[in-house]
């Protein structure tokens, strides 16, 4: 009987804890609510963010090859370019190996929906090579354009480790690694 209700016990406190903070989130989540362009301004200097975050990591990957071979699609990005309503598309490639990055705007102005931090675009990562599309196994990784307070930043999710994290150079490198063993 105590081992059953040491179980319920502990039930009953990860309730309490995903509710505390899914009450704190939506807080957070709250103050964005109030003005419409600063989410839309803020979209849209996240996509020109992660752009950013790939293209530094191509030049640095091609800065250290004998020849470039590594190329990033779009090769350059404005703000103007983000597409409020749709999906937006990142692509790093190089000999057949893909690294495609696919994020939009979520359906309300912040979301904690997919993601505990609150959040005004998601998408996914996913990295494949053809040896893996011919036994349909893609890589992928979540990812979301976090706002907390002052601060903004693309963030991963990984369904698979429940690991979570920054995106930046060194993610991207180890996502791609795999495809050229």
């Amino acid at each position: 009987m105590l081992y059953n209700g040491y179980f319920t016990q502990m039930a009953q406190e990860d309730a309490i804890v995903r509710l505390a903070r899914q009450i704190d989130a939506t807080r957070k989540a709250e103050r964005f609510l109030v003005d419409g362009d600063a989410v839309e301004s803020l979209r849209r200097l996240g996509a020109s963010q992660l752009h950013a975050i790939c293209a530094d990591f191509v030049s640095a990957l091609n800065g250290k090859l004998a020849e470039p071979v590594v190329e990033l699609s779009p090769e350059t990005y404005s703000p103007e370019l983000f597409r409020e309503s749709g999906v937006n598309l990142f692509q790093v490639s190089s000999q057949g190996r893909e690294m495609q990055i696919a994020f939009e705007a979520t359906a309300e102005s912040v979301s904690t929906e997919k993601f505990a931090i609150p959040h005004i675009l998601e998408g996914e990562v996913r990295t494949y090579n053809q040896q893996m599309l011919e036994r349909s196994e893609i890589k992928s990784l979540l990812l979301f354009y976090c706002v907390e307070q002052e601060n903004a930043a693309w963030y991963f999710f990984d369904w698979r480790t429940r690991s979570t994290g920054k995106i930046d150079a060194q993610l991207l490198a180890r996502l791609m690694e795999p495809l050229f063993r």
